[in-house]
């Protein structure tokens, strides 16, 4: 029996807790608590997917025709969001960033190089072995994330 838990998507925090620290975020910043801005975050709570930019703005548009959202607002919500550690990013280099919400317990990353199929995976013994290894090296681990590049099942 395999220890490997895939596509792990459990939150860490509700969704009010969430929203309100946005609105402190927002505040902090001197910006403007928006029905735009709080869409982009509950869309990024509800997805199980990691999402670019503009996949997020085709989508917003998409559920909410009536908000008129900007690709620019797209862009400098996810960018003050990852700034203040709300949501996380994975580069695909030229590709650009994919990113999901930061709430989420921690897992790790399977990305298919031919189709960018990103999934969610979490090992008990991996990290077990990660915090011996920093443990052994007189290491302070604070946080770490994986990313493993392959091909996956569909491409092969």
């Amino acid at each position: 029996m395999s220890n490997v838990a895939t596509n792990f998507t459990q939150r860490t925090i509700n969704y009010d807790q969430l929203l309100g620290d946005f609105k402190v975020l927002l505040k902090k910043n001197n910006l403007k608590f928006t029905i735009q801005r709080e869409v982009i975050l509950e869309t990024l709570y509800n997805s199980d997917e990691h999402l670019a930019p503009e996949s997020l703005h085709h989508l917003l548009q998409d559920k909410f025709p009536e908000l008129k959202i900007g690709i620019a607002t797209v862009y400098r919500t996810l960018s003050l969001l990852e700034d203040s550690d709300m949501v996380t990013s994975l580069s695909f280099g030229a590709q650009g960033k994919k990113y999901e919400l930061g709430a989420k317990n921690h897992h790790d990353h399977l990305i298919c190089t031919s189709c960018g199929t990103i999934t969610e995976f979490v090992d008990e013994e991996i990290e077990e072995r990660q915090h011996n290894i920093a443990d052994e090296l007189g290491f302070t681990m604070q946080d770490h994330s994986m990313q493993i590049y392959g091909i996956c099942k569909n491409c092969k």
